[in-house]
């Protein structure tokens, strides 16, 4: 999709490299432009993949880690056969990938989903739309209090009749873009979606009015899993001992045959 608003991506790539932040996540294309620069700054690649193919090119031009990611994630640039769940995708690329750490990301936001991926080979998960609901996230407390109000199945795929499915929030917006996008007369001009989409109207949901039927907003299945709105700390502290105990537990679950 063309940019609504064009970024200077090589400045950015050349402040991460001069700063030495200790990671950078790169998606929506391939890092191979960038990769010379940053590991001559020591700065670590992560290649956020939406497909396995995604991952094997990544893996060609030298990226430290992988990133798999589900259909169900807040996911953008799914194509038309692409709408694979994480289940699966972790588990191809776990028997494919052995040279490199894969990330297992896709709808996660509980301690279950992380020791599920690690006990899978994974080295573990990301989060988005979790840390939305937490104390410090800085939008708007209407929007906390939708996420913890609505559950699995409100999410909705748009633009996937551009070949860019972008999982977001199921909202009236949403609503709308899908009914352009699907009338027989859209002729698949962006220009169309672009006033829906645009970016400057979310930011002003987030930062302003905390109308969260009033832009499009990225947002996993993981949103069925948000209960409360804890601080970071304590979010992550929880994840990490639930993850403990069902480890400990699938464990108790071996049998010897000695």
């Amino acid at each position: 999709l063309p940019a609504l608003i064009p970024a200077d991506y090589d400045a950015y790539a050349k402040v991460v490299a001069e700063e030495k932040v200790t990671m950078v996540e790169i998606a929506g294309g391939s890092p191979k432009k960038y990769m010379k620069l940053f590991h001559s700054h020591g700065v670590k690649v992560l290649h956020k993949s939406a497909t396995l193919r995604h991952a094997l090119k990544a893996r060609k031009y030298g990226v430290d880690l992988i990133e798999i990611v589900g259909y169900e994630a807040s996911i953008a640039g799914g194509q038309p056969g692409d709408e694979i769940g994480l289940w699966v995708a972790l588990a191809k690329a776990l028997e494919v990938i052995k040279d490199i750490p894969i990330v297992a990301s896709g709808a996660s936001g509980t301690g279950k989903q992380l020791a599920a991926a690690l006990a899978m080979g994974a080295v573990g998960i990301t989060m988005a739309t979790r840390f939305l609901a937490t104390k410090e996230a800085p939008i708007k407390q209407a929007i906390k209090d939708q996420l913890v109000c609505a559950d699995e199945r409100s999410t909705t795929i748009v633009f996937g009749t551009l070949s860019n499915a972008t999982r977001v929030f199921k909202n009236k917006i949403a609503e709308e873009i899908r009914e352009i996008e699907y009338d027989e007369k859209f002729d698949g001009d962006f220009r169309k979606l672009a006033p829906l989409a645009s970016g400057k109207r979310t930011k002003k949901m987030w930062r302003e009015t905390g109308d969260w039927d009033d832009a499009m907003w990225s947002c996993s299945q993981s949103v069925g899993l948000i209960h409360d709105i804890p601080s970071c700390k304590d979010l992550l502290h929880r994840i990490v001992s639930n993850a403990e105990k069902r480890l400990k537990a699938a464990a108790g679950v071996v049998v010897s045959k000695l």
